[in-house]
């Protein structure tokens, strides 16, 4: 490593405990490593919104890039958070007519997030009540979540990051670094690209 990824790389260990997961592909961009980890940081520790919805959040666009990696990563926190088992369940199987929330704002954060990233637009329905809830910068925040959070999964997949060998695949569509067709094996390796 050069000495500015020497730098990085023991600022990230100190920080998150060791230089794994996406930070080890991002490290071969040093400035991108650092704007990254300031972005993931706000994304995941200090936006506005409260930690069950950027856990959400994360999973969310973590299904909808099919990260396994940072889905393994976050499951369990998710539930720590408050969002039920079930609810998890059926985003990991694609089964959205299924997510419901007991918490009007939950709900409609799952809604807002649904649409931005399956539909690339928001119905005017669905952003007056995300904003009703959250206000402009809790959308914005949401907005830069998911954004952070897709950067992370195109990264997982491409990069093909460990899939954590310990961990059980948790989408019934992927194995390996492809989409099942037709219950065919998937395409893609286990092991991380450099």
């Amino acid at each position: 490593m050069t000495e500015r990824q020497k730098e990085l790389a023991a600022r990230i260990a100190g920080k998150r405990g060791a230089v794994r997961g996406p930070f080890r592909v991002w490290l071969h961009s040093p400035e991108m490593a650092e704007r990254a980890d300031s972005l993931g940081a706000f994304a995941r520790f200090d936006c506005s919104l409260p930690k069950r919805l950027r856990e959400l959040a994360l999973l969310m666009a973590g299904r909808n890039w099919d990260a396994q990696y940072s889905w393994n990563a976050h499951v369990h926190q998710a539930v720590e958070a408050g969002v039920s088992e079930e609810n998890i369940a059926a985003i990991a199987e694609k089964r959205y007519a299924d997510v419901a929330f007991d918490d009007a704002a939950d709900q409609a954060f799952f809604r807002f997030a649904h649409e931005v990233l399956d539909e690339h637009f928001v119905s005017d329905e669905t952003y007056a009540a995300a904003l009703e809830h959250f206000g402009p910068q809790g959308l914005v925040d949401t907005i830069g979540a998911l954004g952070n959070f897709t950067m992370l999964g195109m990264c997982l997949n491409t990069f093909q990051v460990d899939l954590q060998a310990d961990k059980e695949p948790p989408f019934p569509d992927i194995r390996g670094y492809g989409r099942l067709a037709g219950g065919g094996a998937a395409g893609g390796g286990t092991e991380a690209r450099p």
